[in-house]
């Protein structure tokens, strides 16, 4: 009896932070690893790392927001090993400004990723899931598409296009098998805010309260919705208990938010 093959993931912002601790572990549980960013020194480090241990890793250095690009290289993830059974959206740009602040080509590196390198990946290895009558699509979001707060808006724009496209899918991939998750984390310590030194300081006060998270922390709890499909988490639970108040007192949280957020100068 031939042995079963191991299940193949793609996953996207694999150079850093959460997508680089998703892709390990996932490696780690005996999955087939799709890594895809842009920088493809970071891409070759973590590959060679996975490699050693004993992993099976195909490394792809490409923009996932250019849908060229996106479909070259499932074709060649096909020809190695066939269509994948996860897709993990972990690429994401983000830059927190007023939008008077914020350049044209900010504004299209943000829809870029997430939402665009999202929609790409998705469209390239769904039918291939509907096809195989089973799947899993794993959007990581922000929580600026539950509650936005000021001074973030082509950040938050991006986001909430994310979080339509897992809205649309769940509603087109009913009864295909394949399932659409959308996860929500707050503040993680990955390279982010290094990326982006003027962001930090935007965060609403009230948003301290919640504790931050590691990408290995993110990455078990994405390991978790892999093992038990849910449409929407949030971790930790400081952030579920804030996206519970907003749905239930959408007015009150949005005035609290705008209150303890970043203010145009007077």
């Amino acid at each position: 009896m031939m042995a079963k093959s191991p299940p193949i993931a793609v996953v996207t912002g694999a150079s850093s932070g959460i997508g680089a601790a998703s892709a390990l572990a996932l490696a780690e549980n005996g999955w087939r690893v799709v890594l895809v960013a842009r920088r493809a020194d970071r891409l070759a480090t973590l590959a060679a790392g996975i490699a050693g241990a004993g992993g099976e890793v195909l490394a792809e250095a490409l923009d996932a927001a250019d849908g060229a690009a996106v479909d070259a290289m499932a074709e060649r993830v096909r020809a190695a090993w066939g269509a994948p059974s996860l897709i993990v959206n972990s690429a994401g740009a983000g830059t927190w400004r007023f939008l008077e602040e914020t350049t044209a080509a900010q504004i299209d590196a943000m829809i870029g990723a997430p939402y665009l390198a999202a929609a790409h990946t998705c469209r390239a290895f769904i039918a291939d899931m509907i096809a195989a009558g089973r799947g899993q699509l794993i959007h990581i979001g922000s929580p600026a598409s539950i509650i936005p707060w000021p001074g973030a808006t082509a950040y938050t724009a991006s986001r909430w296009a994310l979080r339509g496209l897992h809205e649309a899918l769940r509603q087109d991939l009913g009864g295909t098998g394949v399932r659409s998750s959308l996860v929500y984390f707050g503040e993680v310590s990955s390279e982010y805010f290094e990326a982006n030194p003027d962001s930090h300081e935007h965060i609403p006060s009230l948003a301290s309260w919640i504790p931050v998270s590691t990408p290995e922390t993110c990455a078990g709890v994405i390991l978790g919705v892999v093992r038990r499909p849910r449409p929407v988490v949030c971790h930790p639970f400081a952030l579920r208990l804030m996206a519970w108040t907003a749905a239930l007192a959408p007015g009150p949280t949005r005035w609290l938010i705008a209150r303890t957020g970043r203010r145009h100068d007077k």
